[in-house]
C-alpha cells in the first residue's frame, strides 16, 4: 500500500460554488516534494489540514474531523470507466490518492501511519455536493456518487508530520466494530436504518454523523416505547 500522489488545490472563483464569494478549491493537483499534515483547528475557523491547500467553504469543509481527504487510485479508475473518461489524480478533489489501500472498507476509528511518521485516522466518507457536481459536469452525479456508496474517506491528523508521493501506507489499528466508512456513509444518506448501528463506532465517527445516529436511534426508542 503506497500514497501515489499528494494533491493541493488554489482558489478558483466558479459559478457553481455555494462558498461566499463563489471560490473553490476542488481543483487539486499533485504537489512537487514533501506536504506537511496537521490538525487544521475546530470546523467553520480550521480549513485543510493540508500545507498550500485552500478551503473555500468553512461551513461545509475543513477542520479537525475532515482534515485530509483521501481517494484510492483504484476507485478512480471505477469512475473512469463508468463516466468513459480519465480522471488523474485529485480528480475528485482529494488530498491524498493512494494505492492498494481499501478505502471504502476501512473501518471509521482505522489508523494509517504514512510514512515513518503521519498518523491518520478515518471519520466519515465524503457526502457529495454542488460544487463536487459542477467541477465534473455530471448532470445527476450527487445522486450517482451517493448511490454507489465509493466515497473516498475523510480523516484527522493524529500525528503531525511530512508525507510525500511514494510513501508506503501501513494499517496499524483497525476497530473490532463492523461500522466501515461506505456503512456509515450509507447510514446518513440513503439507508438510515443502519444509523442505530453506526454507534458502535463512538467517538470516532464524524461529530455530526454521530449526533445523527444518536438522534435517530433516541427517537427510535421513544417509539418503540410509545408503542409499549
Amino acid at each position: 500500500m503506497k500514497l501515489l500522489t499528494v494533491n493541493v488545490g488554489r482558489p478558483k472563483a466558479v459559478e457553481y460554488s455555494d462558498a461566499p464569494g463563489g471560490a473553490t478549491g476542488i481543483d487539486k493537483r499533485p504537489a512537487d516534494g514533501p506536504v506537511r499534515l496537521a490538525d487544521p483547528g475546530p470546523k467553520g475557523k480550521g480549513a485543510s489540514g493540508v500545507a498550500g491547500d485552500t478551503v473555500c467553504d468553512l461551513r461545509h469543509h475543513g477542520g479537525t474531523d475532515q482534515a485530509v481527504y483521501a481517494f484510492a487510485r483504484e476507485d478512480l479508475d471505477f469512475w473512469e470507466r463508468e463516466l468513459g473518461r480519465p480522471l488523474a489524480n485529485g480528480a475528485f478533489g482529494e488530498n491524498l490518492t493512494t494505492s492498494g489501500l481499501d478505502i471504502t472498507g476501512a473501518k471509521i476509528g482505522e489508523r494509517w501511519r504514512i510514512g515513518s511518521d503521519v498518523v491518520l485516522e478515518t471519520t466519515s466518507g465524503r457526502i457529495p455536493c454542488r460544487t463536487f457536481q459542477g467541477w465534473l459536469g455530471e448532470r445527476g452525479w450527487v445522486r450517482r456518487f451517493t448511490r454507489q456508496a465509493v466515497t473516498g474517506a475523510y480523516l484527522r491528523v493524529i500525528t503531525p508530520g511530512e508525507v510525500r508521493a511514494g510513501d508506503a501506507i501501513e494499517i496499524v489499528h483497525r476497530p473490532a466494530h463492523e461500522v466501515t466508512v461506505a456503512m456509515a456513509f450509507r447510514a446518513v444518506t440513503l439507508e438510515r436504518e443502519l444509523l442505530p448501528r453506526v454507534l458502535a463506532a463512538g467517538e470516532a465517527l464524524h461529530p455530526e454523523e454521530l449526533r445523527t445516529a444518536r438522534e435517530y436511534a433516541a427517537k427510535l426508542g421513544a417509539g418503540v416505547v410509545k408503542q409499549l
